[in-house]
């Protein structure tokens, strides 16, 4: 041996006269780590698979085109970038999560004192993802009960449902909670606008000044005031003031007021003006209803044909072969590792006895 070390020959020969030992002990390791595994619980792995929801082109996007500036109210330009990842984030959700841990009662399977607990092994029994390439949503649960293991999984699939149905997620459902909202605000202003004509009377002068064509026009300039208002204030989220498109949408609403207050200007005092004011103003609410009752109507239709887009291409079953412990893995990794290590052993007893003979 030279002072740089012992070579690779120098240590072989050193452990060969103990390699059937190292050998017999190492597969005596395995055998006994293979027959440990035994004693580990089963884990089955049961999996699920289900289509990524996929937004489409519904049957009010004609509809909201036709209505100009006034389709920017309900938001129609909105999507989603990715609908999977959304779909795979509120699967795991801890709102989901605790459905979960009350229908299968976790809390004492997992013997958890607090529900965070129960989650954290949930989060570790529950894998969710999507396929790069094929946009697939695969939920895979494990469990000691092949058949709780797929009812897991499957009850994943039954709670996002459950979310979708009860949330606006898709751009039918959110067309649909705004125009139901609008329409319930704007039944209660056109009912206060029928009182204040009512109230006013109906005179000779009044029909003079033709009201129902001033009122029309006047309902039909303020809704695209209105509108304007919604476009520009969007346009200045993300454009500054000097832009085209800003000034552009700046002068159209300058206009449009210019042109409501020409048609605001009295044109008889008393009550016949009282008149003809609350009578624009039951024709504007009144187009607004029709405007908002009819796009109601659509976002129902298409929100009920989106809910049917949540489609199992595979649905869990109990499996029949365990995922967990993979004894032969085990017992081959103790092996090695016990033959390492009793190579590593015998090589250092057998150098420390070559330098006391030294």
């Amino acid at each position: 041996m030279d002072q740089d070390g012992i070579s690779v020959s120098e240590f072989v020969a050193i452990i060969r006269p103990h390699f059937r030992k190292i050998a017999a002990l190492a597969l005596a390791g395995g055998a006994i780590a293979y027959g440990i595994s035994h004693l580990i619980a089963p884990t089955f792995t049961a999996r699920a698979v289900i289509v990524s929801p996929q937004q489409q082109q519904n049957a009010a996007a004609a509809a909201l085109a036709s209505l100009g500036n006034l389709a920017g109210l309900a938001g129609g330009s909105s999507a989603l970038k990715s609908p999977a990842d959304q779909y795979v984030s509120i699967m795991q959700s801890v709102t989901v999560g605790n459905r979960i841990i009350d229908r299968f009662k976790l809390m004492d399977l997992y013997a958890a004192k607090f529900r965070v607990d129960a989650l954290n092994g949930l989060s570790d029994n529950v894998r969710i993802s999507t396929g790069k390439k094929d946009n697939l949503i695969t939920i895979e649960v494990d469990d000691k009960d092949p058949a709780r293991a797929a009812q897991m999984a499957n009850a994943y699939v039954e709670e996002l449902r459950w979310v979708t149905n009860n949330l606006a997620l898709t751009e039918a459902q959110q067309r649909r909670a705004f125009f139901q909202q609008q329409l319930q605000e704007t039944k209660g202003a056109l009912q206060t606008a029928q009182l204040a004509v009512q109230k006013t009377g109906f005179t000779a002068g009044a029909l003079k000044s033709e009201p129902k064509a001033a009122a029309e026009a006047y309902a039909r300039t303020k809704a695209d005031i209105a509108a304007a208002e919604v476009r520009l204030g969007v346009l200045r989220k993300s454009l500054a003031d000097s832009a085209p498109e800003v000034q552009q949408q700046a002068t159209l609403l300058s206009g449009l007021r210019a042109q409501l207050a020409a048609s605001e200007r009295p044109l008889d005092a008393g009550s016949n003006q009282d008149y003809v004011s609350a009578y624009r103003e039951f024709k504007y609410q009144e187009a607004l209803f029709e405007i908002y009752a009819k796009q109601l109507e659509l976002a129902k239709m298409d929100e009920a044909r989106e809910g049917t887009l949540i489609q199992v291409l595979d649905a869990a079953t109990p499996p029949e072969r365990k995922s967990k412990p993979r004894r032969a893995a085990i017992a081959v990794t103790s092996t090695i590792v016990v033959g390492l290590l009793l190579t590593a052993i015998f090589g250092i007893r057998g150098l420390r006895r070559r330098y006391s003979s030294v």
